[in-house]
Formats: structure tokens, sequence, C-alpha cells
């Protein structure tokens, strides 16, 4: 099932929990698998071929734990362990691979859907003394839609992990180059970059601003552009073709801050990090801007 948020200028269209992607990955609650603004399509998809429907992200899909998912280390081979917003996988290997196929139990979901807005909820097992409760709010805007998310830690011990979106983002379906420029509200720090994978040296680094001097053919990853730095959490991609930009803005500061792209699409990612305690509960918010250039 699919429910679309729209009004005169935005089209939001979100994958309820069990329709369509069902991988290991990426938050089951609230999929929003694409936007169109003026029936312009913002988002893109992480194959360019669009295959793997089941399988591949999405339009502006999020995760929790991209890195190593609660419980993981303390689980035996074979048992079972949280993904937040998926349920729970089996764990198999020595480490956690977010490009694993784990064997999933999903969590309880409930949905929610008014006019302008959708809410889902999400609420765990009780395994290895981990439990949550997780409820996300998707609502539209006059010019874009705000995400806001609400955690629980309804279990025993202390839940430490992060969140991101991952904003497949595709102005027009057009692609990766010279017309798109990235914008950042903070240096840019390559010499403290944690990787960097720009193989065909296309992707151009500047003080605050990302750039392209052609289409790369191969994927390129940026991790950690901020330099460790505990900045404002915020981001804009502008085409200067289809005279289009969004803008990403959190209600946090990130201390990490990663893009990711391919040929087809750049994805500006911020992360969220989550420390709770038995009992206590957090809220923070992604606002999304759609806008014409002058």
């Amino acid at each position: 099932m699919t429910q679309i948020l729209k009004n005169k200028d935005i089209e939001i269209q979100i994958d309820m929990p069990l329709a369509n992607y069902n991988f290991s990955r990426f938050d089951w609650t609230g999929k929003i698998v694409s936007v169109k603004y003026k029936d312009i399509y913002i988002s893109g998809m992480e194959k360019q071929n669009g295959e793997d429907n089941t399988r591949s992200g999405k339009g502006f899909y999020n995760e929790f734990g991209i890195d190593a998912a609660i419980g993981f280390d303390e689980t035996n081979e074979g048992d079972w362990f949280h993904k937040i917003g998926v349920g729970l996988l089996k764990k198999e290997g020595g480490d956690y691979l977010f490009s694993t196929n784990y064997e999933i139990q999903p969590a309880a979901f409930n949905v929610s859907a008014e006019p302008d807005k959708i809410i889902i909820g999400c609420k765990s097992q009780r395994v290895n003394g981990y439990a949550y409760e997780l409820i996300k709010e998707i609502k539209l805007t006059e010019s874009g839609f705000i995400i806001k998310y609400h955690l629980k830690n309804s279990g025993e011990k202390t839940i430490i992990t992060n969140e991101y979106a991952h904003n497949f983002i595709a102005i027009n379906k057009e692609l990766a180059g010279s017309d798109y420029i990235l914008k950042f509200p903070f240096n840019i720090r390559p010499e403290l970059f944690d990787a960097t994978v720009n193989p065909e040296a296309k992707v151009v680094i500047g003080k605050k601003e990302i750039s392209f001097n052609g289409t790369p053919d191969e994927q390129f990853f940026f991790s950690n552009i901020s330099g460790n730095d505990n900045v404002y959490a915020g981001w804009e991609l502008v085409n200067t073709k289809s005279k289009i930009g969004i803008s990403e803005t959190g209600s946090f500061k990130t201390n990490k801050v990663n893009l990711w792209g391919w040929t087809h699409v750049i994805s500006p990612e911020l992360f969220f990090d989550i420390n709770l305690k038995p009992g206590e509960e957090i809220e923070w918010s992604r606002t999304y801007n759609i806008f014409e250039l002058d």
C-alpha cells in the first residue's frame, strides 16, 4: 500500500512498512519513495536502472546504525539482534554489515494518516535487554516536508546508535555533473576526511561547496567532511539547468556528514547521534525545502 501526500506543488509517495522494500538495511517506517515538485522528480534511486525494488534504496530512505546495529556484538551466531525501524535480524558472521541480507522478524507497525501527514509507529520485541518504540511523522508543508522522529528506550540496556537520511537525489532525473552545486554551512576539511573515494577526480571540493567537472561513471564517497567538528546540520543542492534546489536542515548539530553518489544520484547525509538510557526518550527532526532559482 502507498500513501500520497500532495498540495499544489509537492507530491510525496510513501510506502507502508510491509510494502515493496523489505531488505534489512533501511528503516521501514515511512519509506519516502519519491518526491515531485510541479511534476518534476526531485528524488532518485540507488540503482540507475531501478532494479531490486525490494532491496535497494530510493527517495529519502533513512537508516539506524549503519556501522553497528544495537546488541550485535552481544548476540551469538544464529540468535537475534535489533535493527531499529525494521525488526529483529538473525546474526551471521563476525561483523555487522549493512549490505548483508539478514533474515528478518519484522517489528510491530501501526499507521495513521491525515490529508497532510502520516504517522507510523514501530514497537520492538524485548531481546537481550534491548527494546524501543519509534514514532515517525512525515508532514507536508507548503514548500517541502518535515520528518519528525520520537524514539523511546523501553528496555533495560542503553541504546547507542545513530540515524541518517540517505537522500537519493536526482533533480529532474538529471545525471550528476556540472549543473549541480552542493553547498554546506560549514568549512569542508578534506585533510580530515575519514574516507575519500573519487577515482575519476570528477568531484571538486571547495571551501564550503562541492561541484562536478563531469559526470562520474564510478561511485564516489567522502566521509566526515566537516572533520569531526560539531556543525550546523544542513546542506543545499541546486541544479542550475533545471533551476531547482532542495535543502535539508536538522534540528540538531552533527559531527558526522557524509557524501555518496554515482552517475545518476547525489546523496548528502547528516548523522544524528543517539545515546538513550532505559526509560529515556528523544526527539529530532529533518526539514526539507524545495525552491526555484532566480
